[in-house]
């Protein structure tokens, strides 16, 4: 660290001036008093073998001399000639007038040098006009033939530099040599030969120049391989990443000893969270987190470059910062490939500005850091995704376990990787028999011919195959008879990668029995049906025949009236009833229930439907209201058999005392048919299913064979639903106990 601020003085001694008396020196270093401190040690040999160059190059016992903003020493007086004293001069404005022609020669000849860097670009010689500049004034400023001794920190600047572009000692030695070269060529170019003793002090100079270039350029290294090995030793040692970035802090402030506070902020989201925070103000701003550019370390990541301020001068919007009193912030981006990753920054209250040489070890520490950084955040996301993928096949394991399924998983070369116990016993071997083992190799030859050709497409299509069976034949040595329902998936990792296929295995064989039982109790009944409904037609119409001759016969009395209308009454109930298993047995066997539609108008059509019901059941009330135009094109024949099985269902299970209502209404596309009755409401559980064949609700029995009565088969709303979509009609069903229960019917008009 320098001792003070640029800019500002370093008290000396009111002797320490020249015979001029020019104002005293800016406090720039040197190796006297102001002089650059660095706080790592260098080895004794290495600083040894630097200062015995430094003396025979021609260095002089040291005594302080101000000139023109920069310490310069000197030795005691010499005795010397006035022409001699003079040659320092000449030499002094010819580097002057001949500044930028030696800068050049310089530059070209240093990027000759550096060749194999130029993937890099020219590497910047800022600091070397300052050296040259200095040199030449201290060969202005030379008393009795010694020169003024240069400034230090225009050596330490160019050491630094190189040391941060990657230059190694011997390179920065090299351009040292190079620059006297380019001096004498240009001294050469330009036919002026210096006297020995003005030659002298050039290289006197020079040669200050060079050590403490490479004075400072060690010690700095040595500095910096000794931080570098401690983040190293500290990044083994840290188990997570707190622990890594409080010991990073600890080396930072170990390393440079005016850091006063370091802090690490890591992006999280859109901002910044405060991971690790060492010294003034630590424990209050750890895990703080920043939005916004306003803060010094927002400043920082917005800008991607480092920063250097004074927050008591530069108004910096931290108020940490200035509550804390510090006097500078440093603070530079730890950012990965152009990506933010956070930011690093330092404060002193003990110093206005950092020295170069800590700037330039923070960076390099925030760099290794951030590698560091990256790598701990790889290590968690890794552990993460693999305690994640552990979980993962704990769980897949025990539901493999659990299941009563059989489950597998082959890899793209068709290898179990995982079983469970089921599949495993019906394959006849034990899991570990299946793992890694091919599939033809485990599984039944009929099973493998059949399932190998689907299981390929699925890799190569990455398409599931769903429920599909696979029956083995009746006279099979392996398992006859059985039926398995099989489903095949891709199994991908979380990148989408195939990594295979996934097979689930369920024996429905006992399912398949019961389905085969059933379809045949079913195939039974509807032709039984159907043959009953054909054979009950020819007796059924001996009956009516015979009542109907008997009502004719006049000596019939009123008790054997009362018997023929039983009779006639009794057979048209069985005919509804032949009728409905007849178009059943159409609806489910055949193409459907045939129509015939021819133009009609529904309300006479349902009026002479309700005049043959009404005699039919004299005891009811049968009401019919018809609003607007019904005519239209339907079958008149199902249109009554519609109404009458609505009718008939009302009468079934609406109250006694109310009547059963029927409204016919024009509603412009469709005539609607209703059906209203009083009573019981339906339970809405039931209404979904109304409609469904055989299905008969607790009180469905004839209403004048009282309780005693049969049920009904529950075709009747069955046949309303299909004769309604034959005509592309539909029908609904309400029910409350307010409104009471309404069956609707939706007769599209004009249907050919």
């Amino acid at each position: 660290m320098s001792p003070a601020p640029p800019g500002e003085d370093t008290p000396v001694p009111r002797s320490w001036t020249d015979r001029h008396g020019r104002r005293p020196l800016k406090a720039s270093g040197g190796l006297g008093p102001g002089s650059l401190a660095l706080a790592a040690p260098v080895s004794s040999g290495v600083e040894d073998t630097i200062v015995h160059h430094a003396q025979c190059s021609g260095a002089r016992a040291n005594r302080p001399l101000r000139l023109e903003g920069a310490m310069f020493e000197q030795e005691p007086a010499r005795d010397t000639s006035g022409k001699e004293r003079d040659e320092p001069l000449r030499l002094a404005a010819f580097l002057r007038d001949h500044h930028q022609h030696i800068l050049a020669r310089w530059q070209n000849t240093t990027h000759a040098l550096h060749s194999h860097r130029s993937a890099q670009g020219t590497p910047p010689v800022h600091h070397i006009p300052s050296l040259l500049e200095g040199i030449t004034e201290a060969l202005a400023h030379t008393e009795h033939g010694v020169p003024i001794q240069l400034p230090c920190i225009l050596s330490d600047m160019h050491a630094f530099a190189r040391l941060d572009q990657g230059f190694d000692i011997h390179e920065l030695a090299s351009e040292y040599g190079l620059l006297r070269r380019c001096i004498l060529q240009q001294l050469a170019a330009a036919a002026l030969r210096p006297s020995p003793s003005a030659l002298a002090l050039l290289e006197e100079l020079l040669d200050q120049s060079l050590s403490r270039a490479m004075l400072s350029y060690t010690r700095l290294r040595e500095r910096t391989m000794n931080a570098l090995d401690g983040m190293m030793q500290a990044a083994m040692d840290s188990p997570d990443m707190e622990t890594l970035l409080h010991r990073l802090l600890c080396l930072l402030m170990e390393t440079s000893l005016q850091v006063d506070s370091a802090t690490i902020l890591l992006c999280e989201g859109d901002g910044l969270q405060v991971r690790a925070a060492l010294g003034l103000g630590a424990e209050k701003s750890l895990g703080l987190r920043l939005r916004g550019g306003k803060s010094f370390a927002g400043r920082i990541a917005a800008g991607r470059q480092p920063m250097a301020v004074r927050p008591a001068l530069e108004g910096v919007q931290d108020e940490d910062a200035r509550r804390l009193g510090l006097l500078a912030l440093y603070g530079v981006p730890l950012q990965e490939g152009g990506k933010l990753v956070g930011v690093a920054h330092m404060g002193s209250r003990t110093t206005h500005a950092f020295s170069e040489a800590d700037t330039l070890l923070f960076r390099t520490m925030a760099s290794r850091a951030t590698s560091l950084i990256i790598q701990a955040q790889l290590r968690a996301r890794e552990l993460a995704a693999r305690e994640t993928a552990q979980r993962s096949l704990a769980m897949l394991d025990g539901l493999l376990d659990s299941s009563t399924m059989g489950i597998a998983i082959l890899d793209r070369q068709l290898c179990f990787t995982r079983i469970n116990e089921v599949l495993a016993k019906l394959n006849g071997a034990s899991v570990q028999e299946h793992l890694g083992c091919a599939f033809r190799d485990r599984v039944n030859p009929f099973i493998a011919t059949s399932l190998e050709p689907l299981i390929r497409k699925v890799l190569e299509t990455g398409e599931p195959i769903e429920h599909f069976e696979l029956s083995t034949p009746i006279g099979s040595e392996y398992l006859p008879g059985h039926t398995w329902l099989i489903s095949l998936f891709p199994v991908r990792a979380s990148t989408g990668e195939l990594l295979g296929v996934g097979d689930v295995v369920v024996d429905i064989t006992v399912r398949k029995e019961a389905e085969r039982a059933l379809e045949q109790a079913v195939s039974f009944r509807e032709q039984l049906l159907a043959v009953l409904g054909h054979d009950l037609r020819n007796p059924l119409s001996a009956i009516n025949a015979s009542a109907y001759q008997l009502s004719r016969q006049k000596s019939l009395d009123a008790r054997g009236r009362q018997a023929v209308e039983r009779i006639r009454r009794s057979g048209a109930r069985m005919g509804r009833m032949i009728d409905d298993i007849l178009d059943f047995t159409r609806s489910r066997l055949g193409g459907g229930i045939p129509v015939t539609c021819q133009p009609m108008n529904m309300g006479e059509v349902c009026r002479n439907a309700l005049d043959e019901l009404q005699a039919t059941f004299p005891q009811r009330q049968l009401l019919l209201e018809v609003q607007g135009d019904t005519s239209g094109s339907w079958d008149p024949d199902r249109v009554s058999q519609v109404l009458g099985n609505l009718v008939f269902n009302a009468l079934q299970h609406g109250s006694e005392e109310t009547p059963v209502r029927t409204v016919i209404r024009d509603e412009g596309a469709h005539v609607r048919m209703e059906v209203w009755n009083q009573g019981e409401p339906i339970p809405p559980e039931q209404l979904p299913h109304l409609f469904d064949p055989f299905k008969r609700r607790p009180s469905d029995q004839r209403p004048h064979e009282g309780r005693g009565g049969k049920r009904s088969l529950g075709l009747g709303l069955h046949i309303v639903r299909q004769l309604a979509q034959a005509h592309g009609g539909e029908v609904e069903a309400h029910s409350s106990a307010e409104k009471g229960t309404c069956f609707e019917v939706r007769w599209p008009h004009n249907r050919a």
